[in-house]
């Protein structure tokens, strides 16, 4: 520590703080307020339905998933290790299908995609939205029906609407002026007519991250309703005999718990679908209202009820287009997160256990901001237990981080463990199924974990972990 203030020898220029930069002091990490972290919860080694896999549960003190001990996982495949739940992932790809039977229902596999799961939406009959080259590659890969598949993203290359006009997806969903003409002169050139959509930019505010916030006009998403840019598209789209416009498209965000942002969002667009056909005579067959509805991702979470939401979103469109007298055109949604979120489990094995007097405890796992950014990103939180055994010690205030060399390099920023908790245990992290594996990284040079599917007491790997001479392919 330095010299208190006024000791001779000091420049003033040292002794002031700058209002931009201050020292750390001895509390570089603040202790929470009283009301954060909560109470510490009643049972450490309850498994909540609400938040852990369908059929997930406790086996002689350890968890299971699937049928599996996550002791043998951790055994077989090593940590860390995503965990994802097949019978979960397909149990609600089919509550969708069901829910929004008669509707379409396109799963986001910006949310967790690979071939496996590309497989599972085929066989049980739901779409595909992918968000660039590399995802519509994954998806054709494995044989996926191209005409179920829509193309989004805010800067599609010549190369990848190429791909999709001549694999022939089923939609395209437009973002911008130069992507109408790139895209109108693209099909024109290929002979082909693709179906496409106008992502509007509504201004509903999700009350969601403001990174997850995709329908404010201030953002690189779609084309504003209120400034006209969006009618103007429309304009552009129809005077180009190469596209067929069939719709509109909106997406308010992600993490979205109730449906009335969905309803104002449905009202603003009906707006448009007027004008259209006062303006063109054209009656727009198509509405796809997104995704984003959230998941329990710790106790006091609620996730919507899907079928209450398939009711309420249909009702709203039903609504909406009767006060407008427009026809009720046929609905899109494209959920992500619910479908494949709650299914995921990550394992890890701890390292260290530090104790910082009158703070907390810091829990260190093997793997950390590479494998999970999320929390760092958008200061997500989550569930944690200690997995492989039971526990009855007291709780312990911790903080579970990574082994980054970064202070924001943490999973799970306040929580409960057992006192007993010792290097060698194993944790496990819920609903990390959706934005974990599909935005890890290499950070410090860390290989991204394997992803093992679990059913019926049996795992597979589903997507192979990466190794040291991964990492150093391709470097000369």
């Amino acid at each position: 520590m330095g010299t208190g203030h006024g000791q001779t020898g000091r420049s003033d220029s040292l002794d002031r703080v700058s209002r931009f930069a201050h020292p750390a002091g001895d509390r570089h990490a603040e202790p929470p307020p009283h009301e954060r972290p909560p109470l510490a919860p009643d049972d450490l080694n309850w498994i909540n339905p609400a938040i852990w896999p369908r059929t997930s549960g406790r086996v002689d003190g350890a968890l299971t998933i699937g049928g599996m001990d996550v002791r043998d996982l951790a055994r077989e495949y090593g940590t860390p290790l995503y965990v994802l739940d097949e019978e979960d992932v397909r149990s609600r790809m089919r509550d969708y299908a069901t829910a929004f039977a008669g509707s379409e229902v396109h799963y986001a596999g910006k949310a967790f995609l690979c071939k496996e799961i590309v497989r599972w939406l085929d066989d049980e009959g739901l779409g595909l939205d992918v968000a660039s080259g590399g995802e519509l590659a994954v998806a054709l890969s494995v044989g996926f029906p191209a005409e179920r598949i829509t193309l989004h993203g805010n800067n599609k290359s010549t190369a990848e609407l190429t791909r999709s006009l001549e694999a022939g997806v089923g939609h395209i969903v437009v973002d911008s002026y130069d992507e109408i003409a790139r895209l109108g002169y693209l099909a024109a050139e290929l002979g082909k007519r693709p179906k496409v959509m106008v992502r509007v930019t509504t201004g509903v505010e999700a009350h969601t991250h403001e990174f997850i916030a995709t329908a404010h006009d201030d953002q690189k998403f779609g084309l504003s309703l209120s400034s006209g840019a969006a009618a103007e598209a429309v304009r552009r789209i129809l005077e180009l005999p190469s596209l067929e416009l069939v719709g509109l498209h909106s997406h308010i965000g992600s993490q979205i718990v109730d449906t009335a942002g969905f309803e104002v969002a449905a009202r603003r667009l009906a707006t448009l679908l007027v004008r259209i056909k006062d303006e063109h005579g054209v009656v727009l067959p198509e509405l796809d209202l997104g995704g984003g509805y959230g998941i329990a991702y710790v106790d006091g979470d609620e996730a919507p009820d899907i079928k209450g939401v398939a009711d309420s979103l249909r009702e709203i469109v039903r609504k909406v287009c009767l006060d407008a007298g427009l026809p009720v055109p046929r609905l899109t949604v494209e959920p992500g997160r619910t479908i494949v979120g709650p299914g995921g489990v990550t394992l890890y094995e701890v390292g260290t256990v530090k104790d910082v007097e009158g703070l907390r405890t810091y829990v260190s796992i093997d793997g950390g901001m590479s494998d999970n950014v999320r929390t760092a990103l958008y200061g997500a939180e989550y569930t944690v237990v200690l997995a492989s055994r039971e526990s009855d010690a007291g709780p312990m205030l911790s903080r579970v981080v990574g082994k980054h060399c970064e202070s924001g390099d943490m999973i799970v920023r306040d929580c409960y463990l057992p006192a007993d908790l010792v290097p060698g245990d194993l944790v496990a992290v819920a609903a990390t199924g959706a934005y974990c594996r599909s935005l890890a990284n290499n950070y410090n040079y860390l290989p991204k974990p394997a992803v093992v599917a679990v059913a019926g007491g049996r795992s597979r790997v589903i997507v192979r972990g990466e190794t040291e001479d991964d990492l150093l392919r391709g470097q000369l």
